[in-house]
């Protein structure tokens, strides 16, 4: 199946007074949630819908967790999370410290399976 798109107009941030450039941009075409995931995995395997939804949501306590602690998590095929952080800049090593952290975000790098998705891809201009 396709990934639809719409088209929306951007200015350029460098130049506010250059011409609108129009851009791609994707659209969701629906979501699934952990409990519909957890059944479509029990279809296809021995597993009950419980079971995988205790494990799925097992997953998620884990990573959590394993990031808390300053841990990279890899998953195989999945890929690997990592915590990211953002930070002021300082004229010498010795003003940085934890104060100076500006932002913290989890960095997700898709596995090889994953990344192989984005090279198979259609796409179709949503009417």
């Amino acid at each position: 199946m396709a990934i639809k798109f719409k088209v929306l107009p951007r200015k350029n941030p460098q130049d506010i007074t250059a011409p609108e450039k129009f851009y791609a941009a994707a659209i969701g075409d629906g979501e699934i949630d952990l409990d519909r995931l957890a059944e479509k995995i029990a279809y296809q395997c021995t597993l009950t819908e419980v079971d995988c939804h205790a494990v799925l949501l097992s997953l998620v306590h884990n990573i959590s967790q394993e990031l808390n602690d300053g841990r990279i998590v890899r998953l195989g095929k999945l890929g690997t999370f990592q915590v990211g952080i953002s930070s002021e800049g300082m004229i010498t090593e010795e003003e940085i410290n934890s104060s100076v952290i500006t932002k913290t975000r989890i960095l997700f790098r898709p596995g090889r399976k994953l990344q192989k998705v984005l090279s198979d891809l259609s796409f179709r201009k949503a009417s």
